[in-house]
């Protein structure tokens, strides 16, 4: 019975750290764009931005991974023998690239938290689309716990890959010509 409340409390985690993955990138957006508004603009929607992301980043978004990483080796623990199933270790990795995702989004953070960025709005919109192909890899990998479906799921992570970026390229042009 205590392993399916742990595994209730690793999934729940699992999904508030993606939401604030998900929202952070927005964030970011928007805090670079609002750098090049004009002065009188530039000083209500940065500090409103600022707090916005600092809030979600430190009480939603990094508790949400401690704790998804907490649950997740505690589940684990019930069955430590997965960790010796190919599926499982290629899980394994997909969620270690996810914490590095989170550790560069960091940097990105507290870079615009100082008021500075090397990131343009467009490339932040494909680094938002990377957590998004991270879940897929995760979640198809976990449920259906085999390398056979997993190629072809990469197959199909890779066409998700594509359309999204092509997706984010008609909307640039859309945002031009607007």
């Amino acid at each position: 019975m205590a392993f399916e409340y742990v595994k209730a409390l690793h999934i729940i985690f699992i999904v508030t750290w993606f939401a604030g993955l998900f929202y952070i990138v927005r964030l970011f957006i928007y805090q670079v764009e609002s750098l090049s508004r004009p002065t009188a603009e530039r000083a209500i929607l940065k500090p409103q931005l600022d707090l916005m992301a600092y809030r979600l980043w430190y009480i939603i978004t990094w508790p949400s991974a401690v704790l998804t990483l907490i649950f997740g080796i505690w589940v684990l623990s019930y069955r430590w023998g997965y960790l010796e199933l190919p599926f499982m270790q290629a899980k394994v990795l997909f969620v270690l690239l996810l914490y590095g995702y989170h550790i560069k989004s960091h940097f990105i953070f507290k870079q615009l938290q100082r008021g500075k960025t090397s990131w343009t709005s467009t490339r932040l919109r494909v680094w938002n689309e990377a957590s998004t192909l991270l879940l897929f890899a995760i979640v198809f990998l976990i449920v259906l716990k085999n390398l056979t479906s997993m190629v072809w799921g990469l197959v199909g992570l890779l066409a998700l890959g594509i359309l999204l970026m092509l997706g984010i390229k008609g909307y640039k042009k859309i945002r031009e010509r607007n």
